[in-house]
């Protein structure tokens, strides 16, 4: 219960600062309803199956993001040589997955560009990094839960002209091995059994 006390303080805090539920939901890697759950001090239902990942280990040292994005760079490399693929362009999905694709597309030689999810609409390319037009795209991000994150970075990626070759995750919530129809693949799979 200590932890949990600790994650509604926090839910609060960010709550106070400006955060939307969507915003905290993603800072926590919780599901939207249960960033809702904590909102409201834990008094209803806990919502079923959830997750909660602490980042902070790997997140405050570069070096271990660094260690994490090999392993990333390996899985890639992997699916480029498996399926006969070629990548130009490492999407880091705001905010938490930028470390890992700035790491994964230095180490390649590739070019970074970074997504930013809206929690209503699909979502934008930051026009400060390389743009996604004609190229095959590999998305990088830190967990993947319901998926739908990924899902807005597919549509604007198509609608921008872009290629969406395969998602990489370090965690995988879901059951499925691919979003939207491209390929899934993560480090670890966490399962609610």
């Amino acid at each position: 219960m200590k932890e949990i006390d600790a994650l509604i303080k926090q839910t609060l805090k960010y709550k106070e600062s400006g955060l939307t539920t969507h915003e905290i939901a993603e800072e926590l890697n919780v599901s939207k309803e249960t960033a809702v759950w904590l909102l409201n001090k834990g008094k209803e239902k806990k919502p079923e199956g959830e997750v909660k990942i602490g980042w902070r280990s790997i997140g405050a040292y570069p070096s271990r993001i660094a260690a994490i994005s090999d392993a990333l760079c390996d899985v890639l490399l992997e699916e480029e040589e498996n399926r006969d693929i070629e990548i130009d362009t490492i999407v880091g999905i705001a905010i938490n997955g930028i470390p890992y694709a700035t790491f994964v597309a230095d180490k390649l030689g590739l070019e970074l560009a970074v997504f930013r999810p809206h929690y209503e609409k699909s979502g934008a390319f930051s026009s400060n990094y390389a743009s996604i037009e004609g190229k095959n795209i590999v998305f990088v991000d830190d967990v993947v839960g319901t998926g739908d994150t990924l899902k807005g970075a597919i549509k604007t990626t198509k609608t921008e002209k872009g290629k969406p070759i395969l998602c990489l995750a370090v965690l995988n919530k879901k059951v499925q091995n691919d979003i939207a129809g491209v390929p899934l693949r993560a480090l670890i799979r966490a399962r609610v059994i």
